[in-house]
């Protein structure tokens, strides 16, 4: 096995070299991907896959993406091959661990490559692009960016240290196991966002008390893609899936959207499931000044400096109710929709600035109306957060992991 570096070999080959030899001489084997396009290799030495069977693999090659002089395009491309050639070595047994080192086109074909790869990987990415946002690069992974303080051109006593420290945590990360037992139990993914805090936290508790593991997703986009992509890789066996708000962003405009897939791969999957409508009654922004114009007339609620809240109206409601009962209606596994009539958050509840009875209504009756018959739809006179709804809702969850044989 091996620790394979993604570098371009026409601009960073010294940096490459240097850090091959770091990883070498720690009694790691170590597969270069060169990913360059526009120039000459001047690195000393040559990859183990050269740049041409990377853009090949991707369905273009070398000679065309230098002739487009496309740096979009050729960015794009070999960011496609790195992912392929990263995944194959993996399939292959070959990829241990990945590193990239590079400006802003590098780190994003490297990101590229290690997003490709399962949760678990090591991954570490040096990179310019590491002090400013970073979600483009990580997106739902385990990626981790290590700022490389100087450009990323040429060694130096800055460059030296920064990457010897980056090739020695990637040795580590491959080359030790933690020394800890880990009693292997169902492991169960819950939702959360802070105004479904208290739900999840008795139910976690339930679950945990009756021998499962649970691994909570904060409902901010990237949460929910986690969490997709964990039980696409067999790693969840049941979900919780108490706060579905990520759709409300991905129907409305907000900035926490998950995608239009969420939902779709415990169905797809056919494990357990239960789910809830945990903060549908909210999209989220950034700071108010950060409303677009066209909402600003709206129900807002500042939640902090960063994050300003708006309601969701009645016409919104009804449209995510038939949009969640239809991802659902797809499920092959055991199903159930929970709904908590008196709020689906902590500000949904009579008295708070989400208060909306009619639009609560609204998304309540298009559930109802759209779900199929092989979903179990519970209705209880309670709101989310209530003992008693996160009681049930664990409880039935249990009930179909058992069913199953999960337990």
């Amino acid at each position: 096995m091996a620790v394979v570096i993604v570098g371009t070999f026409d601009t960073k080959g010294e940096e490459i070299g240097f850090a091959r030899d770091v990883i070498e001489a720690a009694g790691v084997d170590v597969h270069v991907v060169d990913v360059g396009v526009m120039g000459d290799p001047e690195a000393e030495f040559e990859p183990d896959t050269a740049a041409a069977e990377v853009a090949q693999v991707a369905g273009t090659s070398l000679e065309h993406l230098r002739e487009e002089a496309d740096r979009g395009e050729a960015m794009e491309a070999m960011g496609e091959g790195a992912a392929a050639v990263a995944d194959r070595l993996h399939e292959e047994g070959v990829l241990e661990g990945i590193l990239g080192l590079g400006g802003s086109g590098n780190t994003s074909i490297a990101t590229t490559a290690m997003r490709a790869l399962p949760v678990g990987v090591p991954k570490l990415m040096v990179s310019t692009m590491a002090s400013g946002d970073v979600e483009p690069y990580v997106g739902a992974k385990d990626v981790a960016m290590m700022y490389s303080v100087a450009d990323v051109e040429g060694l130096n006593q800055l460059s030296r240290e920064v990457i010897s420290n980056a090739a020695l945590a990637t040795v580590g990360m491959v080359s030790s196991e933690p020394d800890v037992e880990v009693e292997e139990r169902p492991t169960i993914g819950i939702t959360m966002f802070g105004v479904t805090t208290p739900c999840v936290q008795t139910a976690r508790e339930y679950l945990e008390d009756r021998g499962y593991e649970t691994i909570v997703f904060h409902a901010t986009g990237t949460g929910g893609r986690a969490m997709e992509n964990l039980i696409e890789q067999g790693v969840i066996d049941g979900v919780l899936d108490v706060t579905t708000t990520e759709w409300a962003d991905e129907l409305v405009g907000g900035v926490l959207s998950a995608g239009p897939e969420r939902l779709e791969a415990a169905a797809q999957a056919g494990i357990p499931q239960v789910v809830s409508t945990g903060a549908l009654d909210m999209v989220n922004f950034g700071p108010e000044d950060s409303v677009p114009e066209e909402f600003r007339d709206r129900n807002l609620h500042v939640h902090n400096p960063q994050v300003t809240l708006m309601r969701t109206t009645p016409e919104e409601c009804a449209e995510l109710g038939s949009i969640v009962a239809e991802k659902l209606s797809a499920a092959t596994g055991e199903t159930a929709l929970a709904l908590p009539l008196e709020g689906v958050s902590m500000l949904s509840v009579e008295g708070e600035e989400f208060y909306d009875p009619e639009a609560d209504a609204a998304l309540f009756e298009a559930l109802r109306e759209g779900v199929d018959e092989n979903v179990e739809l519970l209705e209880l006179e309670t709101d989310v957060n209530d003992e008693t709804f996160a009681r049930t809702i664990a409880e039935k969850l249990d009930d179909y992991m058992h069913e199953a044989g999960l337990v």
